[in-house]
Parts: C-alpha cells; structure tokens; sequence
C-alpha cells in the first residue's frame, strides 16, 4: 500500500450541507475542527473545504452545487426528509467536556455521555451523540479499554 499525504489520514468523509458555510462556522465552534481549506465559488457555495481534528480531515461542500450531475449524491439529510446514510465517528480526549461544548453551541444531544463496555473480547469505550443543525449524526467517543491491545 503506498502512503499517504503527511497531512491525511488514510480515510477521510465528505459532508453535504445545504448552507455548507454556516455549517462550517459552527462545526469550529461546536465541535472544535479546524479550517485548512475553504474554497468559495460562485454566489458564495463552499466548493470545498477540509475541516481537521488531530488525526483525520473531513471535506465539507454545498448539497448539490448547483446542477452538475456528477455532485446528484450530495446532499444534506435536510434535503432527503432527515435520513442519513452514514454517522460520522470520531475519537476525542475528553467525551463529557467535549458534549459540553458542543451542546453550548446548539448541537441536538440525542445521547448524552455514557459509558459501553462489551467485555474483554469486544473492549470498551465513553461516547455521545449529537445531531448538527441540518441533520447529521455524530459520535464522539473515547477508547477506555481496547480488546486488541489487552489480549
């Protein structure tokens, strides 16, 4: 396998949200992501964008912008009556202070932090779960006990 840029995980997601902009604004604030790239196109729509957290990117980008037939798959869970085909997963250091954050900033709690554990086999772990503003689901969790490290 040949590697990767120095400064991208292996895996990245893109995001689609209706006003992509807006949505940026409060992922920083709610979330704590960081801009590396906001590139604007026409009447304002974020072509692209890559957010950072230490260890992964994601993209952010306007829902459908405009009528290219190659961007028809993205869309906002606003657009497609609140269903979502994927839930974002990322590991932070603090879950409880992280859900504090994120729930100053209006972020929908829809799982307040609570502790999992799945026995030796399977390790164990603190998540919450919160819902963006246009609909997207999002776990924050934290690693206590990994099975593949302890057998």
């Amino acid at each position: 396998m040949s590697d990767t840029h120095p400064d991208w995980p292996r895996i990245s997601s893109g995001v689609y949200y209706q006003d992509a902009a807006k949505a940026i604004e409060w992922l920083v604030a709610a979330f704590g992501f960081e801009v590396r790239v906001r590139v604007e196109g026409d009447g304002g729509l974020i072509e692209h964008s890559e957010l950072t957290l230490p260890g992964g990117v994601i993209m952010i980008g306007s829902a459908g912008r405009g009528n290219r037939p190659d961007r028809a798959h993205c869309r906002s869970p606003q657009q497609i009556g609140g269903l979502n085909t994927q839930a974002l997963c990322v590991y932070v250091d603090d879950v409880d202070a992280h859900c504090v954050r994120a729930r100053a900033a209006g972020a929908d709690i829809v799982r307040d932090p609570s502790t999992d554990d799945y026995g030796e086999a399977y390790g164990a772990h603190r998540t919450y779960e919160a819902v963006d503003p246009e609909g997207h689901h999002w776990f924050f969790l934290r690693v206590l006990r990994d099975p593949i490290t302890t057998t």
